[in-house]
């Protein structure tokens, strides 16, 4: 269990928090939200213990671990392979099994001959050793590091290269896997999404769900809210609100926690104005005087209902898209590589007027690339794209917040590409993005990331267009930030070819899916949920056809094998069985002895304890049971070198396919 205890942090005159207090317990799925600014990184990194409190404002259990992993993660200057990167997290249990190898060495040195003072204190090492890696199936270790690096979209091949050549995108999916291979207590995500495409994300989400310890997740994909947390944290305006269940569920609470609070405040109201009128008619009065002083005293006790103050959002609509042909976009066979990497070739495409596309692939099909040739800033290495008539293009890059000038203010920013729209123009397109008064003369250097994002959209919608191509439009957008430009697309009338991640934000508006996949696109009708729908009834499909296909070469097969050559296989399997897990089997059988024998020694002891004769001898009992302490050692010994030569034996069977 962790709690946060009276947080309070003030900068200047600003409220961060406002005497804050939660507790996480076991299990826990808990959505952290509010928009940017409000201090949710700030409060994950308090629980984290990253960022200092003072004494007693951070309380955890002493067994409840947590690992969190911050929105921007360090790079990793590690220079082991992507495998042995990810393994680190069972290091402790990897030097466990180093140190149970070296016993057994010692204990083979020393030899059967050796008094029991020599061999007590290594056997009783060895055996609580053997404990702990019997409960922590660390003979599964590769099965799992596998299983969490391939679902979160590393290859076979990425296994063994390098840490050094990943992105820092990669690096945040390895620092991911490393977090879901420790299994803590209590895991801490900010924008885990960021950086996921929709496969890893969709693997993500099922992974999560069963996932046995405590979640809090910060997340602008209210998809992966609602199917991941059962409970939501608001933080607004310094304060800490908590919600039972997920995203979905929060918003209609709160909107009903606003209209009662709402109805009770003009209740209130209604009865203060209609007190009021009463002590100002009868204030001279000297026969209402006492019925005044009462109404008075009534006002001054009553408890204002007040209602809670609204963060502000977005609000814009984009506007009419200029006319254009019922053509758009034309691609005929485009093909692109990079560093003799084929990215996509022979792709073709053909949109037309108000068609609202989501680009889908995983990291590296080439979504970014794509919108790039649309737009005209890279060019295809064949094939060619046409413009329809009339058509005018404007593009949103995923970094193009980051790529701003620096040197200039936000209303700088806007007017290099505002061309003759009025600076009061200007201000007002600019106050529907949140930047206010003198906000509109802060340098961009200084603005957040949000902020960044919000004068990069801002920019794009004051050049006039009839087709957007929009590369992760959402990357630093509130939740609040999104909706709004949600809405604002679905009533845009021109055509939408947008890449996110975000799968709540596209399915509103969007009405058709171009998939690329291995270096081809195709484009399906419908939303984005209802091509997954697609996908994963075509993958079970599969899977079965597959299941089904197997199941008839498998009977064909044996039909055919002459029963003569299904002797002569039987006994080859088992003559490699037995070269590969001889020594193991040697072990087994021989740990198998020593275990029958000490469990008729067991019994008999037992047996005599339980004689009551025994308790009238002292030295008889004390030998007894001294005998008694002696054989559960080594039987707790041996049933350790039995489980261990199992588990050596079924692994060589499982990866020989013996069995």
């Amino acid at each position: 269990m962790l709690s946060v205890n009276h947080l309070d942090i003030r900068y200047g005159d600003k409220h961060l928090f406002r005497d804050i207090s939660a507790v996480i317990h076991p299990g826990d799925r808990i959505g952290l939200v509010g928009v940017n600014g409000t201090g949710k990184s700030t409060l994950m990194k308090i629980m984290a213990s990253v960022m200092a409190t003072d004494d007693g404002v951070l309380n955890k259990s002493k067994h409840f671990s947590v690992a969190y992993l911050p929105q921007e993660p360090s790079l990793v200057s590690s220079g082991r392979t992507l495998y042995d990167e990810a393994v680190q997290s069972f290091s402790s249990l990897l030097e466990l099994q180093r140190e149970a190898e070296e016993l057994h060495e010692q204990l083979a040195d020393i030899g059967a001959g050796a008094d029991d003072e020599a061999l007590e204190p290594l056997l009783a090492r060895q055996g609580e050793i053997q404990h702990i890696l019997e409960n922590s199936d660390i003979y599964a270790i590769r099965a799992q590091t596998e299983k969490i690096l391939f679902g979160l979209g590393f290859s076979e091949t990425d296994l063994q290269a390098p840490v050094l050549t990943f992105s820092g995108g990669w690096i945040m999916r390895l620092l991911l896997a490393k977090m879901l291979l420790e299994s803590p207590s209590l895991l801490l995500l900010d924008e885990p999404t960021n950086h996921l495409d929709l496969d890893s994300l969709t693997w993500l989400e099922s992974f999560l769900q069963s996932y046995h310890g405590a979640l809090v997740v910060i997340s602008h994909d209210r998809t992966f809210l609602d199917r991941t947390t059962s409970q939501t944290w608001e933080l607004s305006l310094g304060r800490l609100t908590t919600y039972k269940g997920n995203y979905s569920q929060y918003v209609t609470d709160k909107e009903e926690r606003r209209r009662i609070e709402k109805a009770s405040y003009d209740n209130q109201q209604a009865q203060i104005r209609q007190t009021r009128r009463f002590v100002e008619r009868f204030r001279a009065k000297s026969t209402k005087a006492k019925q005044v002083q009462s109404r008075l005293k009534q006002l001054d006790r009553m408890e204002l209902v007040e209602l809670a103050e609204e963060e502000h959002s977005i609000r814009f609509t984009f506007p009419p898209a200029p006319h254009s042909g019922r053509d758009v976009l034309m691609v005929e066979g485009i093909s692109k590589s990079y560093g003799g990497r084929k990215v996509f070739s022979g792709l073709d495409l053909h949109l037309q007027r108000g068609d609202k596309v989501a680009v889908v692939g995983v990291n590296g099909a080439g979504k970014s690339t794509m919108l790039k040739i649309l737009a005209g800033s890279l060019q295809p290495d064949e094939g060619r794209f046409r413009l329809g008539s009339g058509v005018q293009i404007t593009y949103f890059g995923q970094h193009q917040a980051q790529e701003l000038a620096p040197e200039f203010t936000v209303l700088e920013s806007l007017s290099h590409v505002a061309g003759d729209m009025t600076v009061t123009r200007m201000r007002s397109l600019l106050g529907a993005f949140l930047f206010r008064g003198e906000d509109v003369d802060k340098k961009v250097s200084i603005l957040s990331g949000g902020e960044k994002s919000r004068l990069a959209l801002a920019r794009m919608i004051a050049v006039p267009a009839n087709c957007m191509l929009l590369d992760e439009p959402t990357n630093h957008l509130d939740m609040l930030s999104q909706e709004v430009l949600q809405e604002a697309m679905r009533q845009y009338d021109g055509t939408i070819v947008v890449v996110s991640h975000n799968r709540y934000f596209a399915d509103c508006f969007v009405n058709k899916v171009l998939e690329l996949k291995n270096g081809a696109a195709a484009l399906y009708d419908g939303t984005v949920e209802e091509y997954l729908a697609r996908q994963e009834r075509l993958t079970l499909k599969v899977a079965l056809g597959a299941a089904v296909e197997e199941q008839a070469e498998t009977g064909a097969a044996c039909r055919a094998e002459s029963r003569k050559d299904r002797r002569r296989k039987d006994a080859q399997k088992r003559q490699r069985r037995n070269q590969l897990a001889g020594p193991w089997l040697k072990r087994l059988s021989e740990a198998e002895t020593r275990v029958e024998e000490l469990e008729l020694l067991k019994g008999e002891l037992e047996a005599q304890l339980a004689d009551p004769d025994l308790y009238q001898d002292p030295r008889a009992w004390s030998e007894a049971n001294r005998q008694y302490g002696d054989c559960m050692r080594r039987l707790e010994r041996w049933m350790g070198r039995w489980e261990e030569s199992q588990a050596r034996i079924d692994e060589i069977d499982a990866e020989h396919g013996f069995s």
